[in-house]
């Protein structure tokens, strides 16, 4: 255990009920699958910079414009989205 750290991890009480339910479960070791799953997504993604560039311009620049956005903002704009989504849609159920 010489290259090993160990860190806390809290979870809501209703996750750590559940996990109690099955103590043939090495928590542990799901926790340390999970941060690796989660890892190499996040650097293949980040290693693959050639993926951003291939968009078409439009996506970069829409991508680029909701990056900077703080939270409420982020929800302002998903709000607005998920409206006009939702009224595209609709028109399409009212054409036939």
């Amino acid at each position: 255990m010489a290259n090993k750290k160990n860190i806390t991890l809290s979870v809501p009480r209703d996750l750590y009920d559940r996990m109690k339910k099955h103590p043939e479960v090495k928590w542990s070791q799901a926790a340390r699958e999970g941060i690796i799953q989660k890892l190499t997504h996040m650097e293949g993604f980040a290693k693959k910079p050639h993926l951003y560039e291939s968009l078409p311009t439009e996506v970069r620049k829409g991508i680029d414009e909701i990056s900077g956005l703080t939270k409420e903002d982020w929800k302002k704009h998903h709000g607005k989205t998920k409206e006009l989504e939702w009224k595209r849609a609709k028109s399409w159920t009212q054409a036939y």
